[in-house]
């Protein structure tokens, strides 16, 4: 019976990666000499450091370009507010990853809204799909795909 899993997953080597690269553009930006601008990332969260509010508003730009080079969904991103530490300003944004609950229980419902011959199993972090045959599943797929979801979505191990 073909099965596939819809998962929410960032890579987080990749997102490491577009760090790097922010900051050694910030480095070498003329408007960011000597600011003390840069981006942090812990194991869940990436910090934004900056001396103004506008500053930070900048980073997200070049932040957000170089995770979308990458191929990293800017949704994923749950941006906090700009707090103001001292004389610098602060920005902390959580790194969502895996499927809650109620988002899972709205993918299961809308599967089976769609009267669509498939079975929809909530399973930890993320919905296995299974049906009868591949064409039902890839309709899914393109079901999920045209769904206004704010979290981004993968569909992984696909099988027959």
């Amino acid at each position: 019976m073909p099965t596939f899993d819809v998962v929410s997953e960032v890579d987080m080597h990749e997102l490491t990666n577009a760090v790097d690269q922010a900051n050694r553009e910030l480095a070498n930006r003329y408007d960011f000499k000597g600011s003390g601008a840069n981006v942090e990332q812990s194991d869940t969260s990436i910090t934004l450091v900056a001396s103004s509010d506008f500053q930070i508003k900048q980073i997200h730009s070049i932040l957000f370009e170089k995770m979308t080079k990458r191929g990293i969904d800017i949704a994923c991103l749950d941006m906090g507010g700009i707090s103001m530490r001292g004389q610098k300003a602060v920005q902390v944004c959580q790194v969502q990853t895996g499927i809650d609950k109620e988002l899972a229980k709205e993918i299961s419902r809308r599967i089976k809204d769609s009267k669509l011959k498939v079975q929809a199993a909530i399973q930890d972090q993320q919905v296995r799909v299974s049906g009868k045959k591949r064409d039902v599943l890839q309709e899914v797929i393109a079901l999920l795909k045209a769904a206004e979801i704010k979290t981004p979505l993968q569909f992984k191990n696909f099988r027959d």
